[in-house]
Formats: structure tokens, C-alpha cells, sequence
């Protein structure tokens, strides 16, 4: 029997490998979930005014932020382009979800993030 740790998105198993004597192929035993690693630090705040907005623009998958077009303090539409996500090469725009005002940018141009990541706050 063999002893294995295996990381799968994110989540740590411990799995027990047994040695098949007549197939000559391993089975392996019902994995038991590990402690979990120690998770990555969140990216930092590209720019950032003091306390977050009450209003949360995640990231639908993920991806790379190509770019920012929005600015902290800056008035948004609802629709307008907040920044820009490449995923799967195609590039996917990330608008606001209702009018108000940019409170906080969470990613910068070159940021790999993840799905629903906050990429931004609106008030």
C-alpha cells in the first residue's frame, strides 16, 4: 500500500493506494479529505478607498484582467465596462450592475483571479 497527497482545485486529499495482485492494476481506497493547506494571500487592492462599497462586482470565472477602465471615485452607469477579464481567449467585459460609484478596484491589469473573486465595490 501506497500513501499519496493530492491537491485538486485547491482542496487537499490523503489517498491509499493498493497494489492489485491479479490485474497487476491499483485501486484506490475512498479518499479522506487532508487539513487544508494554508490558503494563498488575496491579491491586493490596486487602489482602494478606505472601506469597501455596499454593492460587489465578482468575477463571473477565471481568468486574467486585461484591463481597468474604471477608477476608484469615478460615477458608473449601470452597464458600463468596470474592466476587462480574459478567459478561454476570449475577452469578456465586466460592466456595472447598477448605477453608483466605483468604492474600490480589487484587481490590476495582469491579475489572475478566480470565480467570484471581487474584482470591485460599488456605493
Amino acid at each position: 500500500m501506497k500513501n499519496y497527497t493530492i491537491t485538486v482545485n485547491g482542496n487537499v486529499y490523503e489517498v491509499t493506494v493498493e497494489e492489485g495482485v491479479s490485474t497487476g492494476a491499483a485501486a484506490a481506497a475512498a479518499p479522506k479529505a487532508a487539513p487544508k493547506a494554508a490558503q494563498k494571500a488575496a491579491p491586493k487592492a490596486a487602489a482602494s478607498a478606505g472601506a469597501a462599497g455596499s454593492v460587489t462586482v465578482s468575477a463571473p470565472m477565471p481568468g486574467k484582467i486585461l484591463s481597468v477602465k474604471a477608477s476608484v471615485g469615478q460615477a458608473v452607469k449601470k452597464g458600463d465596462v468596470i474592466m476587462v477579464l480574459e478567459a478561454m481567449k476570449m475577452e469578456n467585459e465586466i460592466v456595472a450592475p447598477q448605477d453608483g460609484t466605483i468604492a474600490s478596484i480589487n484587481a490590476a491589469a495582469g491579475d489572475s483571479v478566480e470565480s467570484g473573486a471581487t474584482l470591485a465595490t460599488l456605493n
